[in-house]
């Protein structure tokens, strides 16, 4: 009898124990000061902004190329997935399986029914899934670079379905402006046989392209040297290298004597590059400074300069204005960015690199700041070609060869 009741008395201390903290839990929120003190609830709003940011998920697709071509797709990732890491925002990046809008599109689906509510979209390629899913998933913001209101328009079949929807912004660049500068500097440093190889004639390459001659030309005009200076011009027809493009370059590099070459076009450069290797020829970068990445792999001292255009800039801001509620602000429009500064070129959206370009008496980092003033402020102008068939006004000798492929 004795240990009947003891068993029972043990049983109610139990119940009575989680009884009691059954009843603590709900009142802790009630002992809380801040809960408690209207005066002290701003103190909580510091507190919420991670939950708040965690809201927004952000996927990347890549388009030609993947994330380590070293170029378009590379920088646009790793600006992603710098924001997103300093922020505390879950991000991927989906790689399409081929190389069309429905392999493109089925990326978007796939980021979408993942809960990916920023969809960010690397090229030109994307006019057509744009145009598809930007009224499928209004709940979406997507952010597209270098895809043109023209390239979307064009992607309806229907001309008068074309629109562009209030939840997507494209950043399209002013390419013409620092391929000039690329082009000056190169005849400026004392270059006379150039090379242009761009990978497909795409207006974004085209303009990398003709601004690369209008500056060439410009420069041999100072010079008075119009008559010693050649620019070799050709397309690849691919965004990447091979043994066929590689080819191509040696003869370039080898017969023709051609010292340096613009390879505008994501991987294309590697061609280039190998080809340079062989005679210690030169390279000009594109879209990233590409110092590093050509001249670890292919010899030091090879890139002369990089025409750059400001994709991580763009990527890092848009993605602050997602989260600060402001895309409402950039939604539905196309913007093109070029030069901000004439005092400051670093800040601009279309430049040279200051650290890595290898200026030297003919060019310094002084003229360069100069002919940056003289462009922002008008006195130097360009011409912004798309038209692959359209070549600008020149003096110096220029030989277009179409494409390789």
């Amino acid at each position: 009898m004795k240990k009947i009741l003891a068993l029972l008395l043990a049983l109610c201390m139990v119940f009575a124990l989680a009884a009691c903290g059954e009843s603590k839990a709900p009142e802790q929120p009630a002992e809380s000061p801040a809960a408690e003190t209207p005066a002290e609830a701003p103190a909580e709003t510091p507190a919420e902004e991670p939950a708040e940011k965690t809201d927004m998920r952000v996927a990347m697709i890549t388009d030609y190329g993947d994330i380590t071509d070293q170029s378009f797709n590379q920088t646009t990732y790793e600006a992603c997935k710098a924001y997103c890491e300093e922020n505390g925002v879950d991000f991927t990046y989906f790689k399409p399986a081929g190389d069309t809008t429905a392999d493109r599109v089925a990326m978007v689906e796939k980021a979408v029914d993942e809960d990916y509510n920023v969809v960010v979209m690397p090229g030109f390629a994307f006019a057509g899934t744009i145009a598809e899913v930007q009224d499928e998933y209004p709940e979406v913001k997507f952010i597209a670079l270098d895809v043109s209101e023209f390239d979307i328009m064009s992607a309806f079949e229907n001309e008068k379905d074309a629109h562009l929807a209030s939840n997507v912004y494209s950043a399209v660049y002013q390419e013409e402006l620092c391929g000039y500068m690329a082009g000056y500097a190169a005849v400026k440093m004392g270059y006379k046989h150039l090379g242009f190889l761009g990978g497909m004639a795409v207006p974004a390459v085209v303009r990398y392209g003709f601004g690369f001659v209008q500056g060439a030309d410009a420069a041999a005009k100072e010079l008075g040297i119009e008559n010693e200076v050649a620019v070799e011009y050709v397309y690849g027809n691919q965004f990447f290298g091979d043994a066929d493009i590689t080819a191509y370059m040696d003869t370039w590099y080898g017969e023709k004597g051609v010292e340096v070459v613009f390879a505008c076009g994501g991987g294309i450069f590697t061609s280039a590059a190998e080809a340079a290797a062989k005679v210690d020829g030169k390279i000009i970068g594109v879209d990233v400074d590409q110092a590093s990445v050509i001249d670890s792999n292919y010899g030091e001292g090879m890139t002369v300069t990089s025409a750059m255009k400001g994709l991580a800039a763009t990527v890092k801001h848009m993605l602050s204005e997602v989260a600060a509620g402001n895309f409402a602000n950039y939604g539905g429009k196309v913007e093109n960015l070029g030069l901000v500064s004439g005092d400051d070129a670093a800040l601009n959206y279309v430049q040279l690199p200051l650290e890595s370009t290898v200026w030297n008496d003919g060019f310094t980092q002084d003229n360069y700041k100069e002919l940056v003033k003289a462009m922002f402020d008008g006195t130097v102008t360009v011409e912004s070609i798309s038209d692959a068939s359209a070549m600008p006004e020149h003096s110096i000798t220029v030989t277009d060869y179409g494409n390789i492929k």
